[in-house]
């Protein structure tokens, strides 16, 4: 049975996490709610589903006490009567401990669970142990298929006309390796449609909407993106700022204290933006090796055996690209770092680092002859001759115009107000192995991602002889209390290991 408590807000933001809101021991007491209990909060035409707690002395009787966060979600007003109904646990509840004990689930199971999420009627524990129900016993094809096809359906759907729409992304998990924000424009400039929509870091220090908005803003409504495609033929955004599989930004908001990202969440998780999308042929950068994601090849060829099986259900054309990485892509990491290797490489600097050229040519060269755009074994050429000539740097400058970017930035811009400190080798050496992990430990320590300027820069990278006092890696960092920290720490000495001469 309803009844009404007046909402007392708590100026508190808890990050959108926690999901629960604070009721007066007696109040709880007297409508039968203990806490963990699942309420339904109706403030006018607002509705959400939230947990309860309780609380004997930090709000009044009558009160319901509402963190700020959902009170942004609920839009009510300070001692206004809000609508309480206690709620039964949902089916998508039981469908998840299906899960977690080894069980397979249906369709309409799935479809439960990622309807629920979507609309935040799942707490954040409970979201959080159907991502680590991945782990417990992977998810069929069929599940796979079932998942991507909710995701992408509860939310908005892009549909481009008779165009041919492509997309390359990266499964992340290698620190810099920023080649979609090279290979979107060289695409975008030879006349195909590529409305690139990417994730914040999970596992890296930086991922291509963080490095992005260094440039431009990224996040935008969906008839601003399609603005800018019909305008650009591409764009650089965030998916978490658009309503396209909504259940998927909330499952890697739980997914990333822990750096937490099963791989058939990953799957999902990529696939279901593609198919809302549009898009038609997809090229993945599948790096592996040790300190990233995928340990080995033969776990590669696994996920791409699934990407595979999902996407022809969709009808899209995918195509993995194996990358056994040893060392970051680049030599920036960290946001701001990883914006100046990448407008290095678009504006032609002499020192532009040319491994992260070469691999975007390859990544657009492949989207170019897999899409019927060129003949097979002309598309290196063809990317190439568009990077060389300007044309990509154009039209990166118009994508970020579009995108209320400065179009006359140059690289060294990105790094204003910095705090730098460069480590010199104290032997003479070559490098002989690089530590991914460790690089990423310090980027984080510097604060990447979330501040743009932390991150490093690697001076020397494996094969390279060094001589006493020559610079090993630069760090950056907005805050001196980070640098310190950095400075002291034990990953700093574990990233670049020397063979001496």
């Amino acid at each position: 049975m309803p009844f009404f408590l007046n909402a007392r807000r708590i100026d508190i933001d808890t990050g959108g996490d926690s999901q629960i809101v604070l009721l007066r021991g007696r109040d709880a007491d007297s409508f039968g709610i203990t806490p963990g209990d699942r309420i339904r909060l109706t403030s006018g035409k607002n509705v959400i589903t939230v947990a309860t707690d309780v609380t004997h002395h930090s709000i009044r009787h009558g009160e319901i006490g509402i963190f700020a966060d959902i009170w942004k979600l609920l839009k009510t007003r300070e001692h206004a009567p809000v609508i309480i109904e206690a709620i039964a646990r949902p089916a998508s509840v039981e469908a998840i401990k299906k899960k977690l004990l080894g069980q397979e689930i249906s369709d309409q199971e799935i479809r439960s669970i990622i309807t629920d999420i979507s609309k935040r009627q799942l707490s954040t524990i409970e979201t959080t142990y159907f991502v680590a129900s991945g782990y417990v016993k992977p998810y069929t094809n069929r599940e796979l298929i079932s998942m991507v096809a909710a995701m992408a359906e509860t939310g908005d759907m892009f549909k481009w006309g008779n165009r041919k729409v492509v997309d390359k992304h990266s499964v992340g998990g290698l620190a810099g390796n920023r080649t979609t924000m090279v290979a979107i424009p060289i695409i975008a400039s030879l006349g195909l449609l590529i409305p690139k929509t990417s994730s914040r870091a999970i596992t890296s220090p930086s991922g291509t909407a963080d490095t992005m908005e260094v440039l431009a803003p990224v996040t935008f409504t969906a008839d601003q993106v399609k603005n800018i495609v019909r305008q650009a033929g591409g764009c650089l955004i965030w998916g978490g700022g658009l309503s396209i599989a909504p259940a998927d930004d909330l499952i890697i908001r739980v997914s990333k204290p822990l750096s937490l990202e099963p791989y058939d969440k990953m799957i999902v998780s990529i696939l279901a933006k593609k198919v809302a999308m549009g898009v038609q042929y997809l090229v993945v950068d599948l790096p592996y090796g040790p300190g990233t994601k995928i340990p080995n090849r033969t776990v590669g060829k696994f996920i791409e055996d699934r990407f595979q099986a999902v996407g022809k259900a969709f009808h899209m054309h995918i195509k993995v690209k194996f990358d056994a990485a040893k060392q970051p892509i680049g030599s920036g990491v960290g946001p701001a770092l990883e914006a100046r290797d990448v407008l290095r490489v678009l504006q032609r600097s002499d020192d532009r680092p040319l491994d992260l050229e070469r691999k975007a040519i390859g990544l657009a060269a492949e989207l170019l002859e897999m899409s019927g755009n060129c003949r097979p074994g002309q598309g290196t050429a063809i990317a190439h001759q568009a990077l060389a000539d300007g044309r990509a740097w154009k039209k990166m400058q118009q994508i970020i115009g579009l995108q209320g970017g400065r179009t006359d930035i140059k690289p060294d811009d990105v790094l204003k107000g910095a705090i730098t400190y460069t480590v010199t080798a104290k032997h003479a050496g070559i490098i002989r192995e690089v530590d991914n992990r460790a690089i990423d430990d310090v980027a984080r320590t510097l604060g990447a991602p979330d501040h743009k300027l932390g991150g490093l820069f690697l001076h020397r990278k494996i094969g390279q002889r060094v001589k006493i006092g020559d610079p090993l890696v630069m760090l950056s960092s907005q805050s001196a209390d980070r640098m310190a920290l950095a400075r002291h720490s034990t990953a700093l000495q574990q990233i670049l290991k020397l063979r001496a001469v």
